[in-house]
């Protein structure tokens, strides 16, 4: 088990343990490849309660597009938050994630699920680029929300959201407040020779790692991670917060027993919500709290 700080918390297992890993396991579904994993998820996912604009252009390439889900009657002042799916970035589309947008509406937040290019068509910093492209848009596009943004990714995503929020050259639209699920901050250096090297432009370039820039000013972070996660460990997490803590700036940390990498993002489709770990409330109540809203917002 790794040392906590003061601002770190980790939550026990559900009970119910064993009927919640087998739940869970189904959420690996969206570890799967291309369209197996968007069937099974939207066959999981409500269709009521919401509503969703999608193919929304954010920018001129194919890949500037879009999703926005919104609660029905949603409030004027509602929170949005911009979510960067992961995928390694490689791989990865906002059609998979139709789930998470109902799990925010059921809390009454707005989401974007904005796509952005991947390698090998891009190398770093295009697909950084893009996602800045997206927040500038979220800033100011018409017909959404005029609540608090926030923005939040996993794995690959959350890399990408936590450069958007502590690198100062692409903070066009500061965030209320950033949210890393399962993300890897700090991972050079690279294998000589593998894609990774290729990507990010070489083996060891230390303004490709969000742990960089932690000692800059940025707004307040929460980061999720699952003591099981084998693919990012949970020691990305810890690294990151202690040189915020170090710095001086807001940061939390919530660890989840037995819970991996897929697991984690999969606790927010709606049948595994009840016997899951309380992701989606803790990032609910997250945004609440960052924004100045009222926590007691109903749903599930």
């Amino acid at each position: 088990m790794q040392p906590h700080g003061p601002e770190t918390m980790q939550r026990a297992e559900a009970s119910g343990g064993g009927t919640r890993r087998a739940l869970l396991a189904a959420g690996g579904a969206l570890a799967l490849p291309g369209c197996s994993a968007e069937r099974i998820a939207a066959a999981l996912t409500p269709t009521g309660g919401y509503s969703v604009r999608r193919d929304i252009a954010y920018g001129p390439l194919p890949r500037h597009r879009v999703d926005v889900y919104a609660p029905d009657a949603a409030a004027a002042d509602a929170p949005l938050v911009v979510f960067l799916h992961g995928g390694g970035w490689r791989n990865g589309s906002k059609d998979t994630y139709g789930f998470l947008g109902e799990a925010f509406a059921s809390r009454g937040i707005a989401t974007a699920v904005p796509n952005y290019r991947l390698y090998p068509e891009v190398r770093f910093p295009a697909f950084v680029e893009d996602c800045a492209l997206a927040m500038g848009w979220a800033g100011s596009a018409p017909d959404l929300p005029r609540g608090p943004r926030v923005l939040a990714g996993h794995s690959a995503g959350a890399h990408i959201a936590m450069l958007l929020a502590l690198d100062p050259r692409w903070m066009v639209a500061p965030p209320a407040g950033v949210v890393g699920i399962a993300g890897p901050y700090d991972f050079l250096p690279l294998r000589r020779g593998g894609f990774m090297a290729d990507l990010f432009g070489g083996t060891d370039r230390v303004e490709t790692q969000p742990i960089t820039f932690a000692d800059r000013p940025g707004p307040p972070i929460l980061l999720l991670h699952g003591l099981a996660d084998r693919t990012v460990l949970p020691e990305q997490s810890e690294r990151l917060a202690a040189r915020r803590r170090a710095a001086g700036y807001p940061v939390q940390v919530v660890t989840y027993a037995d819970v991996g990498h897929i697991d984690i993002i999969g606790s927010l489709l709606a049948p595994l919500r009840v016997v899951a770990p309380p992701v989606l409330g803790d990032i609910a109540g997250f945004v609440q709290r960052v924004g100045g809203l009222n926590p007691d917002v109903q749903g599930g």
